[in-house]
């Protein structure tokens, strides 16, 4: 038992209540358990308990043991001053003093079944019996994990918000830079593109040497000695245009090794300047875009022709056409696109731009990769990209840490007969 295993069982009344006593003999009706409290003070706020046929309202601490209050120091505490009842899971102090205790309570099967959670070692702790979990609890619980996870990901998203003075089109690049970056180069794209803002790359968007000689200048990689006639030019155009802009380059590391020569940042930030040269206000054309069809099509972008026989601005390759790709497509469209339709849509209380946000990620396919893979083998329902997102960040930020109390899933495999 622990006080977090405790809370839950308190939270979601999983215990026997049939002739419910204190130690001292007064009968208890619980009428409303209260509100989870996670800041400073009892652990349940606005509860109201019957006690002897007396209401009161106000607040619940519990504790693993009865003697666990004077420990934490509560005695004294103004905070703990509204407590109404004292739970416990084993009481331990006087006679005379008036707590509920829960310990003959509560069913053993429900202690079995977390303890085995918490002693699995699977990556998935419930993998092995987390099929018997209904499919309408995954509907909501997946909804819910959408959303936390595109809260987490507006907290960036705002902050660009507010260094741009709200500059839609400014962050939209910034952020389609950022995933350009990924997996390993993506605060190395990012400043790039904070360093050569829109409103600049829209003033060279008909020359695209000029596009590429910006953004591979401004990264740090036009500084070596060339041969190729084409690497060459791009130099001697950036020194040009660093001159003229008054331009600083990053200093952010970039890497290449143990990457796919399709993510090397030289390729992806030509693909990059291709996009820029080919579009123009393209949140705007996203925001009002009727299908995801188009979007699609605005952004398989391909390099010009050097990186056809390139993947560096040195060594030559085997041919082969540089387009964006359609798994790459999928990712923008997943990571930066959909979470950015998302805080415009509340910025603007555009709700109908939330709910077509949401049905484009129903629409786009189920990703596929290492944890993906291991949610597949545990038959849980997993049909699009809605669903590994959510799938993803189940793994991440609950499986992980073992939050099974705080997890939908969990929840129904704790309390199952």
């Amino acid at each position: 038992m622990n006080e977090r295993l405790l809370q839950f069982i308190w939270q979601h009344q999983y215990f026997n209540k049939d002739h419910l006593l204190t130690t001292t003999g007064e009968t208890v009706e619980v009428l409303f358990a209260g509100t989870h409290n996670t800041n400073q003070g009892p652990d349940f706020t606005n509860a109201r308990i019957r006690i002897n046929q007396l209401q009161l309202a106000g607040t619940v601490e519990l504790h693993l043991r009865t003697s666990d209050w004077q420990l934490h120091g509560h005695t004294n505490d103004v905070h703990y001053k509204n407590v109404i009842l004292h739970v416990v899971w084993q009481h331990d102090g006087p006679a005379n003093e008036t707590v509920l205790e829960l310990k003959s309570r509560v069913a053993q099967s429900l202690l079995n079944r977390y303890a085995a959670l918490m002693q699995q070692q699977e990556q998935i702790p419930c993998s092995s019996f987390i099929s018997s979990v209904p499919d309408l609890v995954w509907l909501s619980w997946k909804e819910r994990l959408i959303a936390e996870r595109i809260q987490q990901k507006s907290q960036h998203i705002y902050q660009l918000l507010e260094k741009t003075n709200r500059h839609w089109e400014e962050v939209f690049w910034r952020l389609i830079a950022r995933n350009f970056g990924m997996p390993h180069n993506t605060d190395a794209l990012e400043a790039v593109a904070q360093s050569v803002p829109i409103t600049l790359l829209a003033k060279h968007k008909n020359q695209i040497h000029q596009l590429e000689a910006l953004l591979l200048g401004q990264a740090g990689l036009l500084e070596q000695t060339f041969t190729d006639d084409y690497s060459v030019l791009l130099q001697k155009e950036y020194q040009y245009l660093k001159k003229k802009h008054s331009l600083q380059p990053i200093h952010f590391p970039l890497h290449f090794l143990r990457m796919r020569p399709s993510n090397f940042p030289t390729l992806r930030l030509a693909q990059l300047a291709m996009l820029v040269h080919e579009s123009s206000h393209l949140f705007s054309k996203v925001l009002e875009a009727a299908s995801i069809a188009l979007i699609k099509k605005m952004l398989n972008v391909t390099a010009n022709d050097f990186w056809h026989t390139h993947y560096t601005l040195q060594e030559p390759s085997p041919y082969k056409v540089k387009n964006l790709g359609e798994v790459m497509v999928n990712n923008l469209l997943i990571n930066t696109i959909i979470p950015l339709l998302f805080v415009y849509a509340a910025e603007h209380t555009r709700p109908q731009v939330q709910q077509k946000a949401l049905e484009w990620l129903r629409q786009l396919p189920k990703e596929n990769n290492r944890i993906t893979r291991l949610w597949q083998d545990t038959q849980v329902p997993h049909n699009n990209a809605l669903d590994s997102q959510a799938l993803l960040y189940l793994k991440k930020q609950y499986c992980d840490v073992k939050r099974c109390l705080e997890c939908a899933a969990g929840n129904a495999l704790l309390k199952r007969n």
